[in-house]
C-alpha cells in the first residue's frame, strides 16, 4: 500500500495514541501533524490544510463531533475527509459521527493495517473529488452541496469566493443552516430556489449527490443589475471593467475577483489600471466609493 507524502492531522488527547498513530503513518510515508484538542485542530487545519484528519470523538472542552461540525461549516476545509477514532462503539455514536460529516469510523484499539487500508480508500476518493472540482471550476460555475444539517459540504472555488465574505462567522453560519433546514423540510423540487434574506444570493436546487447532499447552483441576483448599472452610469467602461468594479465595491480582493470571473489576478489588475484613469481616481478605495454611490440609488 503506497502513500505519497500526504499530510495527515491526528487529533487525540491521549499521548500514547498520538505516538502510536504518528509512528504508523510516518512508516507508511505520510507527513503527520498532531493536535491535543478540537480548537487547536481547527487552528492547524486553517493554517496547514491537511489531506485527511483522524479525529478522536471523546475529548475535553471541544469534542470530536463539535470539531467535525466546525470543519464542515468552513467551505475552505469542508472537503477534508475525517475519520473518527474512538472507544465508543454504540450504533448511535457511529451514526452521530457520520451525520456531522465523518467519512468513516474506527473503534479503538486501532489496528494499523485496517487504519491504513481505510485511509487509502478515502484519500483516493478525495483525490477524485478534487479532480472533479477542478473540472467544474474550469467551467466557471458556482456550485455548492449542503447536507441535511444545512452545512456546506463542498463548493467550487468561485462559489467559495462568493460565500466567504457573507458566511464569515458562526452566528451567520448557524442562521444560514437553520434557513436551509426549514427550506429542505418543504421537500423542494428540482429547479426551485432558496433565497438567503441577508444578501442577494439565490441557491437553485439541481438534485441530490450520491451521498444524499443537495447540489445547489449559486446565483448573485445583485450582480445581474449591479454591473450593468455601473456600465450604464459610467461612460467609457467595458462590460468586464464594470464586473470588476462591481466586485471591488463588494470588498473582494483581486484574487477573489479573479476566481469569480474565471480570469487571472493579473488580468483583474490590468482592468483596474484601465479603470482608474476613466474614473479619475488613483486607488481602489476611491474607485469603490464611486461604485457604491451609484449602486445605492
Amino acid at each position: 500500500m503506497t502513500f505519497n507524502n500526504e499530510t495527515i492531522l491526528v487529533v487525540d488527547d491521549a499521548a500514547d495514541t498520538l505516538s502510536f498513530i504518528n509512528d504508523t503513518l510516518e512508516q507508511a510515508g505520510m507527513d503527520v501533524l498532531v493536535a491535543l484538542e478540537g480548537k487547536q485542530a481547527l487552528m492547524i487545519a486553517s493554517q496547514i490544510r491537511p489531506d485527511m484528519i483522524l479525529l478522536d470523538a471523546m475529548m475535553p472542552q471541544m469534542d470530536g463531533f463539535a470539531t467535525c461540525q466546525a470543519l464542515k461549516a468552513d467551505p475552505k476545509l469542508a472537503d477534508i475527509p475525517v475519520i473518527f477514532m474512538t472507544g465508543l462503539s454504540q450504533t448511535e455514536d457511529i451514526i452521530r459521527g457520520l451525520e456531522v460529516g465523518g467519512v468513516d469510523y474506527l473503534t479503538k484499539p486501532i489496528e494499523p493495517a485496517e487504519l491504513l487500508a481505510r485511509m487509502r480508500v478515502h484519500l483516493d476518493n478525495a483525490k477524485r473529488a478534487a479532480q472533479a472540482q477542478t473540472a467544474l471550476d474550469a467551467t466557471g460555475q458556482q456550485l455548492v452541496t449542503v447536507n441535511r444539517l444545512g452545512r456546506i459540504t463542498w463548493a467550487t472555488t468561485q462559489a467559495q469566493a462568493s460565500l466567504t465574505s457573507i458566511l464569515d462567522d458562526a452566528t451567520t453560519l448557524n442562521a444560514f443552516a437553520a434557513q436551509l433546514i426549514a427550506w429542505q423540510a418543504q421537500n423542494p423540487h428540482i429547479g426551485s430556489s432558496f433565497n438567503w434574506p441577508e444578501c442577494d444570493l439565490s441557491f437553485d436546487y439541481q438534485g441530490l449527490t450520491n451521498q444524499g447532499d443537495m447540489l445547489l447552483r449559486v446565483e448573485d441576483k445583485s450582480q445581474e443589475q449591479g454591473a450593468p448599472k455601473l456600465r450604464q452610469r459610467l461612460a467609457g467602461i467595458t462590460e468586464r471593467e464594470s464586473e470588476v468594479l462591481y466586485w471591488l465595491a463588494n470588498g473582494k480582493t483581486n484574487r477573489e475577483i479573479a476566481l469569480i470571473l474565471s480570469v487571472s489576478p493579473r488580468t483583474v489588475n490590468k482592468h483596474l489600471e484601465m479603470l482608474f484613469p476613466k474614473l479619475g481616481v488613483e486607488n481602489r478605495t476611491a474607485a469603490a466609493a464611486i461604485a457604491l454611490k451609484i449602486l445605492a440609488y
